[in-house]
């Protein structure tokens, strides 16, 4: 039970009390220079979010208010300008202590099948849950690049339209052609330049989908990088999530 919650209209909104909103500004260095207004906004989606959504604790691990807000502010930070509606068709979110180890399986072209056992701090599937560890959730928002919540929730915006491919469905007005054209000439620029670029996760060499994750993470978190490096990414990314980070930035 969360007793710091009041549930208006329940179970569609609820109000964040200012203790807890407080005590998350001073852990989360990522919202610093955020107007009032915005500030305001995520609050009320981050109640919206807690409503609607499930976040629990697994193996072991009890989830508190204050860690049930911090999962929720920073996923809510992509879609502040897009909608909560955004994140529809999917309810859990499931917490470890630390990294968890999923297996996976997949059938060659051959039909053989295979499993591999691989570590992992957080993910993402298209109908189903948002995982992530809580020792990961806690090292981010400081305004250093990393941020696993945002990382696992620009997967769940990718794959609104199918399977994650580095291209999420655009807006009404976005072109498709340049935002490949952007992408691709930034993907293959960041291969070619990774210990130039120390301030991005190499992971993002991974694949496209990956590369817009991570890039993601930085948009919020060190826009002017991202500019500086990709400027053409950059005002995708400014379109797309219908948000200029450098406003807060500088």
């Amino acid at each position: 039970m969360l007793n710091w919650l009041r549930r208006l209209r329940a179970p569609a909104e609820i109000v964040i009390d200012e203790p807890h909103w407080a005590r998350l500004r001073r852990r989360l260095p990522l919202l610093d220079g955020m107007d009032a207004g915005d500030l305001a906004r995520l609050r009320q989606t981050s109640g919206r979010f807690l409503a609607t959504k499930s976040v629990y604790g697994a193996r072991g691990l009890e989830l508190d208010s204050d860690m049930q807000l911090l999962i929720a502010a920073q996923a809510c930070l992509p879609v502040l300008n897009l909608g909560l509606e955004a994140y529809e068709g999917w309810q859990d979110v499931i917490v470890y202590p630390d990294e968890f180890v999923p297996v996976l399986e997949w059938t060659d072209d051959a039909g053989v099948q295979h499993s591999r056992a691989e570590p992992r701090i957080g993910e993402a599937w298209a109908r189903g849950p948002l995982v992530l560890s809580w020792a990961d959730v806690k090292a981010g928002g400081r305004g250093d690049g990393f941020n696993v919540v945002i990382h696992e929730c620009a997967h769940k915006l990718d794959m609104l339209d199918g399977d994650a491919n580095g291209c999420p469905p655009l807006h009404a007005g976005m072109s498709r052609a340049d935002w490949h054209a952007a992408w691709s000439a930034g993907f293959d620029m960041f291969r070619a330049r990774t210990q130039r670029m120390a301030w991005l996760d190499p992971y993002a060499a991974e694949s496209p989908e990956e590369f817009f994750a991570v890039m993601s993470e930085a948009f919020f978190e060190l826009p002017w990088e991202v500019r500086g490096a990709l400027p053409d990414v950059y005002q995708q990314l400014v379109a797309f999530y219908r948000w200029e980070p450098m406003a807060r930035a500088s």
